[in-house]
């Protein structure tokens, strides 16, 4: 696969021609499988790797999408914000209407292209919710200098707040 100088692949790899699918009457499926290094999803969303399957198959309605895929995200830690790179299984049950409609949040366009970028992107800005740590005992940035307190011991003159400095008193730290 050809490479863009950025580094990834072109995310029209995310675009499959299904004018053979749905040229078939319903019930009708065909097998597609993913190994796709580095992509661009989005503005917002880069993918290291993508693989896995996904069976197509033919609805009255348009073509229902199903399979499993391993997405790889360079996500942060929410905490000390070091870069980790951790997978996302993501069981994929979509239906792309056709023709499109505006009552569906998935359709495959009049030149017969399904277009799962945006699905993607949806799951991947979900999953990316719940926030991820580089270890579970990170202790974070310190809230004075923002020095990563992974790092090491860490001396830092940390100002009181005026309103707080009674209760350090009341610890014997002056």
């Amino acid at each position: 696969m050809k490479q863009i100088a950025s580094g990834y692949v072109s995310n029209r790899v995310l675009k499959l021609n299904v004018g053979f699918v749905l040229a078939h009457g319903p019930g009708y499926t065909h097998e597609t499988a993913f190994d796709v290094p580095a992509v661009k999803v989005a503005d917002d969303v880069d993918l290291t790797f993508l693989r896995g399957s996904l069976r197509l198959s033919r609805a009255s309605e348009g073509v229902l999408v199903q399979g499993a895929l391993i997405l790889g995200v360079e996500d942060e830690c929410y905490r000390c914000l070091e870069p980790v790179k951790r997978e996302i299984e993501l069981d994929v049950e979509e239906l792309f209407a056709y023709p499109p409609s505006a009552i569906a949040e998935f359709s495959i366009g009049e030149d017969a292209m399904l277009d799962l970028a945006p699905l993607l992107r949806d799951e991947v800005l979900i999953a990316d919710t719940y926030g991820v740590l580089c270890r579970p005992d990170c202790k974070g940035l310190c809230p004075a200098c923002g020095t990563n307190l992974n790092d090491g011991p860490h001396q830092c003159a940390e100002a009181i707040d005026p309103r707080l400095a009674k209760l350090r008193e009341l610890l014997g730290d002056e």
